[in-house]
């Protein structure tokens, strides 16, 4: 009895003295500074190592590398450290014996030291958590979230075991209430679930957004990673997304801006006041990015938004550090120059001479993405393109992959002076019952460019390149007829365009959408109305669902949604627009002043909703505010473009307002701008208006009896005009004193500060006469006179004109197909005959 007693005693000091030990190993390894610090303590006790010293210890080697900058960060002696393969072997040998948090900070530690995922300890750690789930023992969720951002590391995207983990989420969601936690396992397992899971997970990210006073912007862009990955612009998530940004926005590095950007972009998702805070941060850093990678990035997030002298300092520096960039970033570099539409040929010629030694690390797709910035960008380095040309003829003979032979074959078309190979028409032929939309039409496309310049030499080419385009065309055909779900063809019909899809699939994929628009909803608005508005069709029943739809959904739909439907609505049909101005609009101006929509969209939705002839005079008031209109100036600086286009629609809005709307008393403030864009365009009369207007001299009695291409006041451009009395006889602009056009076909404008605004004799009316070609109705059956020409007609008739216009159609049919009979038409319009 009293040996049995001392033996416990013995034993109780034994382990006491063990643990004490280990409690004291594992304090020196929690209080290590330096990697070689933990390789010895590690090559010292080796023996005495347990499961948790060895999780401890990889975890602490993560932890000092976290700390640095990752320019200075030693991952690689880390990982080839023989030390760190004894703690791997160690790891692997007492997996089992690990705790369940222990087990995902040992995976998620390895993988940041850029372990590879095929390494053994990584496999076993993955299977032993694997198991664990099974058993339903690992279900606590900052592990879980944990161990599912692992596996998002490995690209395991569609493994069962995301299956597995989707499956714990959904059970638990509403349980879930650490918004870091549920953003990680929301990008991790976006691309297993349905739905109407992705829809759950929204909302809930929405509620804890609103429930939380701070979020960081890291949880923020992971939400924005889940709408990329799922392919969906939500835009209520998106807008609270962007305003953690902005209240973050000290806290951003450039990696962080040049992150978001690249999700915006993704989302087509614009926040102007997020380019204002961006721009200020990194042009008041400018001078911090002085390595490849920051400036890189730095270059791709400020340049396209940056003035004219920072641009030139970024393009200048870019040309010094070429040679430093790796393969990747030369990529970034021509991309954004492209965006910048660089005229400058310096930096482009450095590129292009570091490009010679980068061609042959490029996967086929970055090849593809290079030819289409240098051919944009007008590089001349023929040798360069030679080499281009030399690797991808080489991936399109080994290609397998449908979309990479489209792809190859379309930029192979873009390249100066190629001669087409009868292996590249073959390889077409060999994947088109493979094909995707948008793959045929890049595959025509081609075809039908090198076909009407001549690049097909070899014998029968011609008649090769028809049965293939037949083919081509069947292919198209066969499968929108088996398209079931509309969202699957909406993610190829928006890149399908050109002629191809004008002339053979227009009307068979306008009929499709319309068999399948039961399947319309919030989601699928927007990429519906890009390809409505594209089509150039008007489409009754497909506007009806869209329109109710979007009222139905009016706080998920965003700006684009919004003001893609209405846009439709007024280029297509003014009779389909009561819906929309009625329901739409009215309930979408409680939310237009809470910062919703951004300055230039609500001057858009200003101006086709005046196009269809409605003035919210909330809408207006507000727009035709100094401080809107300084926003807006503020909004648009940086982007030469944007700043055109925009300008365009404010002035076409503001002459809206001036000659609808007088009782809002706002001034006509463009004339200047309008005086500097017409002295700055210079344009030739095309022969069919000068026939045109021959015809007219001969109908009126002489040339100076009308004139051609005439201002009006609020600088409408008319093609003629001319004066008929009180008894329809015309009246001679040389009897008022008021100058003609010159010779020579020459464009000259009449300023509308000239005597030709003189009064008329009692009676008299001014005749407008405008010629509308094809871009002024819709490309379908019913000719429909879209909403511009429809509002300008409108307009001129304010101004006191007889407005005759000549449809194309009519003008080219068989009916006038002679000269007599032209003159006799002519002469019925101007002088309204019946």
């Amino acid at each position: 009895m009293l040996g049995l007693r001392q033996l416990c005693l013995f034993t109780l000091r034994r382990f006491q003295a063990q643990s004490l030990c280990s409690d004291l190993l594992l304090s020196q390894i929690n209080g290590c500074t330096h990697e070689d610090e933990v390789f010895s303590l590690v090559g010292r006790n080796k023996a005495r190592l347990s499961e948790k010293h060895v999780g401890i210890a990889l975890n602490m080697l993560w932890q000092l590398q976290k700390k640095k900058p990752c320019l200075l960060r030693t991952s690689d002696y880390v990982r080839n450290h023989s030390q760190f393969l004894t703690l791997c072997i160690l790891a692997e040998n007492k997996v089992e014996h690990m705790e369940d948090e222990l087990i995902v900070d040992t995976l998620y530690s390895i993988l940041r030291l850029n372990v590879e995922d095929h390494a053994s300890l990584a496999k076993v750690l993955v299977t032993e958590a694997w198991k664990r789930l099974e058993r339903q023992v690992l279900l606590s969720l900052p592990a879980l979230s944990k161990f599912a951002l692992c596996l998002y590391k490995q690209h395991r995207h569609f493994s069962p075991i995301i299956g597995q983990v989707a499956h714990i989420v959904d059970m638990k969601l509403d349980s879930i209430q650490d918004i870091r936690i549920l953003s990680v396992l929301m990008i991790s397992i976006s691309e297993v679930i349905t739905e109407c899971f992705r829809d759950r997970l929204l909302h809930k990210a929405e509620q804890l957004l609103e429930e939380m006073d701070e979020v960081h912007f890291n949880y923020a862009r992971r939400i924005l990673q889940f709408l990329q990955n799922v392919k969906l612009r939500y835009h209520p998530l998106l807008a609270k997304c962007n305003r953690i940004f902005l209240e973050n926005a000290s806290h951003l590095d450039i990696h962080s801006i040049s992150h978001i950007f690249g999700l915006y972009e993704q989302l087509g998702f614009d926040s102007a006041e997020f380019r204002l805070i961006a721009k200020q941060l990194l042009s008041e850093t400018i001078d911090d990015y002085y390595d490849p990678e920051t400036f890189a990035k730095l270059f791709s997030s400020l340049g396209p938004m940056a003035g004219s002298k920072v641009r030139e300092r970024l393009l200048v520096t870019a040309g010094h550090m070429a040679e430093e960039f790796s393969s990747h970033q030369v990529l970034m570099i021509l991309k954004t120059m492209q965006k910048m539409k660089c005229r400058s040929s310096h930096p482009l010629k450095k590129m292009a001479s570091v490009l010679h030694k980068h061609l042959e690390s490029y996967h086929v797709l970055q090849l593809v993405k290079l030819t289409q910035y240098l051919v944009a960008l007008h590089c001349q380095d023929l040798e360069l393109f030679a080499k281009l040309k030399t690797l991808l003829l080489g991936y399109l003979k080994s290609s397998v992959i449908p979309a990479d032979t489209a792809a190859i074959i379309r930029v192979l078309a873009m390249l100066p002076s190629f001669q087409v190979e009868e292996m590249i028409i073959n390889k077409a032929a060999a994947v088109l019952p493979q094909c995707r939309l948008h793959h045929l039409n890049c595959i025509a496309t081609a075809l039908v460019k090198w076909n009407h310049h001549g690049q097909l030499h070899w014998q029968n080419s011609s008649e090769l390149c028809a049965k293939l385009l037949q083919k081509l065309n069947d292919c198209g055909f066969q499968r929108l007829q088996k398209a079931n779900n509309l969202n699957l063809l909406l993610e190829e019909l928006p890149y399908v365009n050109g002629e191809w899809l004008e002339e053979v699939l227009n009307e068979e994929s306008l009929a499709m959408c319309q068999h399948l628009m039961d399947q319309i909803t919030w989601a699928n608005i927007l990429p519906l109305s890009f390809f409505l508005i594209k089509s150039d069709h008007r489409c009754p029943a497909l506007f009806d669902r869209i329109s109710s739809v979007t009222v139905e959904n009016i706080d998920k739909v965003s700006q684009f949604f919004f003001l893609s439907t209405v846009s439709y609505s007024v280029r297509k049909d003014r009779a389909l627009q009561i819906l929309l101005t009625l329901s739409c609009v009215n309930m979408r101006f409680s939310l237009l002043f809470q910062g919703h929509l951004e300055a230039y969209h609500m001057v858009l939705l200003g101006h086709v909703l005046a196009v269809a002839g409605y003035f919210p005079p909330a809408l207006i008031t507000t727009i035709f505010n100094v401080s809107f209109l300084s926003k807006l100036d503020a909004q648009l600086k940086g982007s030469d473009l944007a700043f055109v286009m925009n300008l365009i629609v404010l002035m076409k809005l503001n002459r809206a307002v001036c000659l609808e709307c007088p009782e809002f008393h706002i001034p006509w403030f463009h004339k200047p701008y309008c005086q500097r864009m017409f002295h700055n365009s210079t344009s030739r009369i095309n022969p069919q208006r000068q026939h045109i207007h021959r015809m007219l001299t001969e109908i009126l009695g002489g040339s100076h009896y009308s004139r051609i291409s005439v201002l009006t006041p609020y600088y409408y451009e008319i093609d003629f005009e001319c004066v008929l009395d009180v008894n329809k006889k015309p009246l001679s602009y040389m009897a008022q004193n008021i100058p003609l056009d010159g010779g020579g076909g020459i464009h000259f404008r009449h300023d509308i500060e000239d005597e030709g605004r003189k009064a008329l004799p009692p009676g008299a009316q001014r005749i407008a006469l405008e010629f509308l070609d094809s871009k002024a109705f819709s490309k379908d059956y019913s000719r429909h006179l879209k909403g511009e020409p429809a509002v300008k007609k409108r307009h001129l008739e304010m101004l006191g004109y007889r407005v005759v216009q000549i449809p194309h159609f009519e003008w080219n049919s068989m009916v006038l197909s002679t000269k007599g009979e032209q003159l006799e038409y002519l002469r019925q319009q101007l002088y309204g005959i019946q």
